[in-house]
């Protein structure tokens, strides 16, 4: 549904967005995760035509966004950060323009804008006008347009952005039950999301893609998957020096917790599972174990580990 080949944009001096290529299939919800500056949003410009790249190709539904920008827009609902709307008309007569301008008449017209309002819980909002509303029912409204024609793409830009707790359950929700039928790629910070929403997730950074793969996937890639993270009962230096004699263990950390308690954390050597090795030891010692826990990896820890510098964003308005 989505491809992108070689994408490269320069504004003047600066790489934005250098050599950026992925593929995205039907049913599938990417996370597209980055520091500011990363090159997410210039990207994503980019896939909707919204911006034209300095080289580098992108296919929406089988439309080269170069040569047939109208149709390929078509297949697309565009959410941008920020998104802009006119605050003096009412939600309901601003999902009524946006039907209109994408050619909606009459009966046509009034059932989809009555629907997305539905869907978009916004019903009994539909006479405030929008600059009365919250910003998480703007929020809302400014979605509801990118999904008034029922896209078969959505491309979402901090979809939940300034939202409360709440309102960001409600549009994770929404994505969630859209990605089922949809392609939707959308950027965040929210390294939460990933794992409640998507089935895969992107990391850009300095414009460059430095990791592709699942939520599960990623986490694998974390100093601390597969750790073993312990509390007993043993002296600590014993405790350092019985289990860095196990053949598996690369390494281990020990802190006091209370008079009689050691937290311990085993870490494995090439991430293999260790703990049948562990347990045995301290079994051989008879030192009581009160909790274990393996480490599944942290989608933070594996942020941190491939995003080592925060560029300034480039505004839209700079592009050459």
């Amino acid at each position: 549904m989505i491809s992108t080949r070689n994408l490269v944009k320069d504004f003047g001096a600066r790489r934005a967005v250098d050599d950026v290529s992925f593929d995205v299939a039907n049913g599938e919800v990417l996370g597209f995760l980055g520091p500011n500056g990363a090159g997410k949003s210039t990207t994503m410009r980019m896939i909707t035509g919204f911006m034209t790249p300095t080289s580098g190709t992108t296919i929406v539904n089988r439309y080269d966004m170069a040569t047939h920008p109208v149709e390929g827009r078509r297949c697309l609902g565009y959410l941008p950060e920020n998104a802009p709307a006119y605050g003096d008309m009412t939600a309901r007569e601003f999902l009524r323009f946006i039907a209109s301008m994408r050619g909606y008449r009459g009966a046509d017209e009034t059932r989809r804008v009555d629907a997305v309002m539905e869907k978009c819980f916004l019903t009994h909002v539909a006479h405030q006008t929008i600059d009365t509303l919250s910003k998480g029912y703007r929020q809302r409204t400014c979605f509801a347009q990118a999904i008034l024609h029922d896209p078969p793409i959505l491309i979402l830009d901090e979809p939940t952005e300034g939202l409360d707790p709440n309102q960001k359950h409600v549009v994770r929700n929404m994505i969630r039950s859209m990605g089922k039928e949809k392609v939707i790629i959308f950027s965040t910070h929210v390294l939460e999301e990933v794992d409640e929403v998507c089935s895969r997730a992107i990391i850009i950074s300095g414009g460059q893609i430095v990791a592709d793969g699942t939520p599960e996937e990623l986490r694998q890639r974390s100093k601390s998957f597969n750790s073993l993270c312990l509390q007993l009962s043993a002296p600590e230096s014993e405790i350092k020096r019985e289990f860095s004699t196990i053949a598996g263990v690369l390494g281990v950390e020990t802190r006091v917790n209370g008079r009689d308690s050691i937290e311990c954390r085993v870490f494995p050597r090439d991430q293999q599972p260790i703990t049948a090795q562990v347990l045995e030891k301290a079994r051989s010692r008879n030192w009581p174990v009160t909790q274990i826990e393996t480490d599944k990896g942290r989608l933070d820890d594996v942020f941190r580990q491939l995003t080592t510098t925060e560029d300034v964003d480039i505004p839209a308005q700079e592009e050459e």
